[in-house]
């Protein structure tokens, strides 16, 4: 099982050639590594230089920082405080999670500092840029509006995620444990951005692991729960997870979240259904999923 390699690159390619190359690869895989979105490498670079600069700050600086529940779904976690698969040992990572990051939902002395929150505000909006053009060419795809799915995605739950994986003795690593353990994404969509160290695996359909290579010239994106249940099940929301680092090295990913705002009525689209037939998920708001998900899996 390959993950996909998509050119989006505009001036090679039209928006319905890319189009049908996301849609096949969300069809069979769930999966794909995009190339030439709009963000640029000097912009991830100093990306990454603030997460490791802050993941090997102090435990006070951390703390400070804290996560603080749920419902705010901002601020740092240490090892064990998420269980992407509940059923599991809690994950070996640490995170520093930022939802709805452009309205500025915490005040100053929740950040670690004014020059952090400028990095990954500015980051922020490129991702976002280049999120919002995935979502044009899978409303075209999807036969939709162009802005169908962007005006349904003003920021309420569009989350940042800055991501560590420390290195740990196997001697330290229970059973089943994972750096982050088995799970589907909750939203529309997944961008990841990697660093050369792999980790990073996905489910077929048959149940077996295969490996996503890093590439540092794209982004790995997946589609999630709700564009499962939009596109009444034409595109996977394909479960992942993450190995523990069992080695001498560490892992840097940060992950952007593109999910619905709350109140978004998320239903089979017609263009996904055909003549007669009925829609295989029933109708959710975005909220009730996503805050559901998010709720099972964080730790006090």
């Amino acid at each position: 099982m390959e993950v996909p390699v998509i050119d989006c690159d505009p001036a090679k390619r039209s928006d319905s050639e890319v189009a049908r190359d996301i849609d096949a690869a969300l069809r069979s895989v769930g999966f794909m590594a995009v190339r030439n979105l709009g963000v640029s490498p000097a912009r991830i670079r100093e990306l990454f230089e603030t997460a490791r600069q802050f993941f090997e700050g102090s435990d006070e600086l951390k703390q400070r920082c804290a996560y603080a529940a749920a419902s705010e779904n901002f601020g740092y976690q240490g090892l064990g405080q998420e269980s992407l698969d509940p059923s599991r040992p809690a994950d070996l990572k640490e995170t520093f999670t930022m939802r709805n990051l452009l309205a500025e939902p915490v005040g100053a002395d929740r950040w670690p500092s004014h020059e952090f929150s400028e990095s990954v505000s500015i980051f922020f909006r490129e991702a976002l840029a280049a999120a919002q053009r995935l979502q044009r060419l899978l409303a075209l795809a999807l036969e939709m509006p162009s802005n169908y799915f962007v005006d349904l995605h003003n920021g309420e739950n569009i989350t940042l995620r800055l991501l560590h994986y420390p290195a740990v003795p196997p001697s330290m690593v229970s059973a089943e444990q994972m750096g982050a353990g088995a799970h589907t994404d909750y939203g529309m969509l997944t961008l990841l951005f990697q660093d050369a160290v792999g980790g990073l695996q996905v489910q077929s359909e048959n149940g077996e692991w295969h490996d996503v290579p890093p590439r540092p010239d794209a982004i790995v994106i997946n589609s999630g729960d709700l564009l499962e249940r939009w596109s009444n099940g034409r595109y996977r929301s394909t479960w992942h997870r993450v190995l523990p680092q069992e080695q001498s090295v560490e892992r840097y990913s940060v992950a952007l979240f593109v999910d619905p705002d709350s109140d978004t009525l998320v239903e089979a689209l017609a263009s996904c259904l055909a003549d007669g037939e009925s829609a295989s998920f029933p109708p959710i708001t975005a909220g009730e999923h996503v805050q559901a998900k998010i709720e099972a899996t964080h730790h006090a």
